[in-house]
């Protein structure tokens, strides 16, 4: 037998009956074993529920501009960006101060342009600014490490227009 890893069935009325037609469905037609240890039951509606699936947190909002009607907001999940910061840790790591910085930082550009083509559905630009400061801490911190004396931008440079100059993409500028 099978079991269903990850499944989310939407309804906007959840009865007992619903509930008895999905599970006869997987388990008869379907051949799938459900984990009711796992299984739960999530009203949206409620105040600061939230859900998680496939990376994103869905959850009910506020509307911004003061009106009483609330919309579904989806943005990275906190396991999500904590995935995301332990890979680009490990692109940074100082087992990796052999790479040319050109291919480092092209490294990095392809994996931060990877993950924010996944999270581009819904509202990222909080979860986008959060992974540019971890990458922009992670490349000074990468860059003092190299060698002997530690790095310093060009004078009169700041950190992020050296980083920008040196080709590092911004996130929450897409």
């Amino acid at each position: 037998m099978r079991y269903a890893d990850d499944m989310v069935v939407l309804a906007k009325q959840w009865t007992p009956e619903l509930t008895e037609y999905i599970e006869s469905r997987l388990e008869g037609k379907f051949q799938l074993e459900i984990n009711r240890d796992k299984t739960r039951i999530v009203d949206l509606k409620e105040e600061k529920a939230s859900l998680d699936f496939l990376g994103y947190t869905f959850r009910y909002v506020v509307d911004l501009k003061g009106r009483t009607k609330k919309y579904l907001n989806l943005y990275p999940s906190e396991k999500a960006l904590q995935k995301e910061r332990e890979k680009l840790h490990e692109m940074t790591d100082s087992h990796q101060c052999f790479k040319p910085i050109p291919i480092l930082i092209d490294e990095l550009n392809r994996q931060l342009e990877g993950w924010a083509s996944y999270f581009s559905i819904g509202y990222p630009i909080t979860a986008y600014r959060q992974i540019d400061w971890y990458v922009r801490s992670r490349l000074m911190q990468h860059l003092r490490r190299r060698s002997q004396r530690p790095f310093r931008p060009p004078q009169g440079i700041s950190w992020n227009q050296h980083l920008q100059n040196l080709g590092v993409v911004v996130l929450a500028a897409k």
